[in-house]
């Protein structure tokens, strides 16, 4: 069986993969018997190599190739070549072609998936091989949900979760989180827990997911961006007395980060904010902040900012510091240079 996942939504996307691993039945004979496989680099030999091996004391064998059929998308060599329609049509023929002729035979002991970060163009040859063979092959493409479509999404996957919210709740808890959908997985996971068993209001998300802490993160980035280490480090500690987990805060602050950078990027490209916070799926208050703080900074700036937040980051899983020893001198870093 084949399986092509593609799109932007890694978090749904992730999740498939979930129940797809769970389908493989006892753990431990799972885990002997699934295989993944870096396919930016990996040949055609080597991946035959893998799907064509027998399952060890299973019925199934999972091979996962992440990031392999991008290297055969028609869109790759006219993107590099400028635009140039004609440099795209063959990105990688050899290699497609071998792909082609091999996965109509692939073993039926063999579940071999795809994944791709990005959403694969239509005429893209196995896409199209995968489409005319619905018995043998399943396509998903895994779209991130629109500003618009998150309170529906929030409260589908409330519901997944064996859970109930209404409908002002969702909105709000889309508002004040965004299109972060591991974020508002770990806020949901949250306010279920909470409810226990009851439906989930607006006021409940107001006290546990306040956009007030939200709030506090922008003044905490906003002294970062105008270099006020003492003013920076009495909002962090703040956060701190009141019980913030220092993961959780460097997550928040890594987000502010990474969005900021993306915004500075675009804006650099020459989009407006109307056009940025549709392709980023902003709300218009969070557009509005991060539009202010990007000014702060050169995108070569906030790339390097975020290469400090991963080392933090490192840091903090493998002990070297103390957590809140860790976020201060990150304070004192990114305010003093």
């Amino acid at each position: 069986m084949i399986y092509i996942y593609h799109g932007e939504d890694d978090f749904t996307r992730a999740e498939a993969l979930k129940n797809l691993r769970a389908q493989m039945g006892d753990p431990q004979f799972a885990e002997l018997n699934t295989t993944v496989l870096d396919g930016k680099t990996l040949s055609f030999g080597e991946l035959r190599h893998h799907a064509d091996a027998i399952p060890f004391l299973s019925a199934k064998r999972l091979v996962i190739v992440e990031g392999m059929l991008a290297r055969l998308d028609p869109r790759r060599k006219a993107e590099e070549s400028d635009g140039d329609s004609e440099a795209g049509q063959e990105s990688n023929p050899e290699l497609k072609q071998q792909l082609l002729d091999y996965l109509p035979r692939l073993p039926p002991t063999t579940l071999l998936v795809f994944v791709e970060n990005k959403k694969l163009h239509a005429n893209h040859a196995v896409l199209k091989l995968a489409d005319k063979d619905k018995k043998n092959a399943q396509v998903k493409l895994f779209a991130a949900p629109s500003a618009d479509a998150l309170p529906d999404w929030v409260i589908d996957h409330v519901e997944k979760k064996g859970g109930k919210i209404d409908f002002s709740a969702a909105n709000d808890l889309a508002l004040f989180i965004g299109a972060d959908l591991y974020a508002l997985d770990s806020e949901i996971e949250k306010l279920i827990l909470y409810r226990s068993g009851e439906t989930i209001r607006r006021d409940d998300v107001r006290a546990m997911v306040a956009p007030a802490q939200e709030q506090s993160i922008f003044e905490l980035v906003d002294a970062l961006g105008q270099r006020k280490t003492q003013r920076a480090l009495e909002l962090l500690h703040a956060q701190l007395r009141h019980n913030a987990n220092e993961f959780y805060l460097l997550t928040m602050i890594a987000r502010q980060y990474r969005i900021m950078l993306q915004v500075r990027d675009l804006a650099t490209r020459g989009l407006g904010n109307d056009a940025i916070q549709k392709q980023l799926g902003l709300h218009p208050f969070v557009m509005k902040k991060m539009s202010e703080q990007a000014r702060n900074y050169s995108v070569e700036q906030l790339d390097g900012i975020m290469h400090k937040l991963l080392d933090t980051d490192v840091s903090l899983k493998t002990s070297k510091l103390e957590p809140t020893l860790a976020l201060d001198l990150l304070v004192v870093d990114l305010t003093t240079h």
